[in-house]
This record gives structure tokens, sequence and C-alpha cells, in this order.
């Protein structure tokens, strides 16, 4: 596995190189987005609104973090399952979203338009959520603060440990792993 280092926003020649299998530093802009918040990104665009950001070349981070400790950004900010976004994900890729961040498999449905549109998804290490804080910059709430720890949120990251689980090409990790074991 390739070990490389990226920052966001992204455009097409950054996510047409990555691979499934790659491992990721992350720095740059974030933004935080779990279920609520897609839905009402979802309803928002449905009635002829616009989102409360620009999304085009962006990464959404599947995760509601904790609040900070003194002298922190952040509190723990670890991934939440990405499947619960799948039903609202094709239309923000369609969008010109370029990569969410999350932890589990995706639906058929959010693979597709992650080759349709061009994008990446990456996995975060599920109960890591306190050392992935430490790559936490700085952290501040852009949309739906009502939501409280699942507000819309602009965090700045720098070396994000990740690895790159679906690709433009279709492949997809967590298959390419258990069909390498499989007897």
């Amino acid at each position: 596995m390739e070990m490389r280092r990226i920052i966001t926003p992204f455009g097409e020649g950054v996510v047409e190189e990555l691979k499934a299998g790659d491992k990721v530093l992350l720095s740059g802009v974030v933004y935080t987005a779990r279920d609520a918040a897609h839905k009402r990104f979802v309803d928002t665009l449905q009635a002829g609104g616009s989102l409360p950001l620009e999304i085009k070349g962006q990464v959404i981070y599947y995760c509601g973090p904790s609040p900070a400790l003194p002298g922190r950004a952040i509190g723990a900010a670890g991934p939440t399952t990405s499947g619960r976004m799948d039903v609202y994900t094709p239309t923000l890729l369609a969008l010109g979203l370029k990569g969410m961040i999350g932890k589990g498999k995706r639906s058929q449905a959010v693979k597709e338009a992650i080759v349709k549109y061009r994008a990446v998804y990456f996995g975060a290490t599920g109960g890591a959520g306190a050392l992935l804080s430490k790559a936490v910059v700085s952290y501040d709430i852009v949309a739906y603060e009502e939501l409280g720890p699942e507000a819309v949120a602009r965090l700045v990251v720098k070396d994000l440990p990740l690895f790159v689980i679906n690709d433009t090409s279709g492949n997809d990790l967590y298959e390419m792993g258990t069909s390498k074991y499989r007897r």
C-alpha cells in the first residue's frame, strides 16, 4: 500500500490517482455531516434552495465530535457508519462532492455514483476518535447549530490518517480483502 499526502479541496486529478488500499494523510478543510444534516441538504435542494456550503471539490467526514477538551480544537472525532448516508450520497456526488470519510461498506448505488462522478470514499479507524482528533487544527460550526454534535462543521485537519476504500475505478478495499482470503 502506498502512502500519499493529499490536500483538500480536491480537483479531478487527485481522486483519479487514488486507489483502493492506498494509505493517506489528509490535510486541509473537511466538513462534518451525519444523517440529520444530509437529510436537510437533500430536502433543501429538493425545495429549490442551496446548500450552506460550496460542496464542489470538498470532503465530508461522517462524524459527530464530542466537546473539546481544554486546549484542544475538538473532542473525540471518530467516524460514524457511512451506510446511514447512502440514500443521500449520490445527490451530493452529482453536485461535485469529491470525498467522504467514514467507516463501513457503501451500497452498490453509492459505489456506482463514486465511479460515475469521480469521487473517493475513505475509511477512518473506528474506535480511535481521541487519536483522530489530534489531526484537527480547528473546528467551526457552519450550519444547523441546533443539531448539536451533528451540526455541519468546518474542520481544518493536518495529516488525518485514512485508507482509500472505494476508488474511481470501482475497486472496493473490503471486497479485495475478503477475496484474498476466500477459499
